[in-house]
């Protein structure tokens, strides 16, 4: 069952799919990569697709930008087809790909001058840009460099200048963080808030990096086997679907067995585990415990649990409550961590995507 809360405003959406469906060929067998899909992005919204590796997040972004044609069903973006108005399509969005997009025997200030040349910026205009995106992008020493010569982070900062020189109303961000150093993460994070500041600019983004996600989306779409399971805020996905984790920790493992039989007066449908602790010291004393309780708002708990355990002669050594996360909420409606999820039909369908091998219609 999907879980979503979204609702649709009156206006028009820049983006809506329906049925949205894509088929490859992957060793003589075919692969869903995308199944069905529909979607609704409004003006300004910030959302990130996330999913395990072959889920179909990239398969979607490269049929909204035209790249890859679906094999069933329609998508609008920007008010045009995807399929029949392809060029009206390109001409109002960014796309920052996986790949390198930049020419290897160019210089790195070359291609964003062309870049923003295409997009009909005057020369003037484009020119100003492309030094502010070099010098808030960290690459001010090799703009002038041939990209072949660029390392692998520098041109990945080349590539996010240029899908971002001509300030689209509708930008497409697919892995974008993936081979940067936490600085240029933060660069970059900054450089899609002021758009959205300044513009109003639309982003979608696919990500690996769930701290990412959660710090810059409004809203998170979970796709997986190439079909949406959930839709929502992020605290909404975490409220509604993964419990926060509440760890306790004894120096007596007798007492930690003691405690945790009285915390299910509190909480008696989720039980507590018990995990060993070793004494880091090496002293010769009876080995420690830690109870580690998962609850729903288990932080609003924390405090009414340690009255009682101390009351009972029971307070532990060391509390800590954790708020859930993301990869949270997509084991509690998986059964799998996003961080670990794959496996074969992940491995075949993103080998299909590579590869570009189209079912016949």
């Amino acid at each position: 069952m999907i879980s979503t809360t979204s609702t649709a405003p009156a206006t028009a959406p820049v983006i809506r799919t329906q049925g949205l469906t894509k088929q490859f060929t992957s060793r003589k067998q075919t692969v869903d990569a995308v199944r069905g899909l529909d979607l609704r992005v409004d003006e300004g919204e910030l959302v990130a697709l996330l999913g395990p590796n072959g889920a179909g997040k990239s398969t979607t972004l490269r049929m909204l930008t035209t790249l890859l044609p679906p094999t069933a069903g329609t998508a609008q973006v920007a008010g045009f087809d995807i399929t029949r108005q392809r060029s009206a399509v390109r001409a109002r969005i960014g796309y920052i790909g996986q790949g390198n997009g930049a020419g290897q025997s160019q210089r790195g200030r070359d291609e964003l001058l062309s870049q923003g040349r295409c997009y009909g910026m005057s020369r003037a205009a484009t020119a100003a840009r492309a030094d502010e995106l070099i010098a808030s992008l960290d690459l001010t020493g090799v703009a002038d460099r041939k990209v072949s010569t660029m390392s692998g982070g520098q041109r990945r900062r080349l590539d996010i200048a240029l899908g971002l020189v001509h300030s689209p109303r509708l930008l497409f961000l697919d892995e974008p963080s993936t081979g940067l150093d936490p600085q240029n993460r933060v660069n970059l994070q900054e450089h899609v808030r002021a758009l959205r500041a300044r513009h109003g600019t639309t982003v979608v983004l696919t990500t690996h990096y769930l701290d990412e996600a959660d710090a810059l989306a409004e809203r998170v779409i979970i796709i997986d086997h190439g079909q949406l399971i959930a839709d929502d805020t992020p605290a909404g996905l975490k409220a509604r679907h993964a419990d926060s984790e509440l760890v306790l920790a004894f120096d007596d493992a007798a007492d930690a067995q003691r405690a945790a039989d009285r915390l299910r007066q509190h909480v008696p449908d989720r039980p507590a585990r018990i995990e060993p602790v070793p004494d880091p010291s090496g002293a010769r004393r009876p080995p420690g415990a830690q109870v580690v309780l998962r609850a729903a708002d288990a932080p609003r708990l924390l405090p009414r649990l340690l009255r009682d355990l101390e009351e009972a002669g029971l307070a532990p050594a060391a509390a800590t409550a954790a708020s859930p996360t993301l990869d949270d909420v997509f084991l509690s409606l998986t059964g799998r961590s996003l961080r670990d999820a794959g496996g074969a039909e992940s491995a075949d369908a993103d080998a299909a995507d590579a590869n570009a091998k189209e079912t016949p219609a």
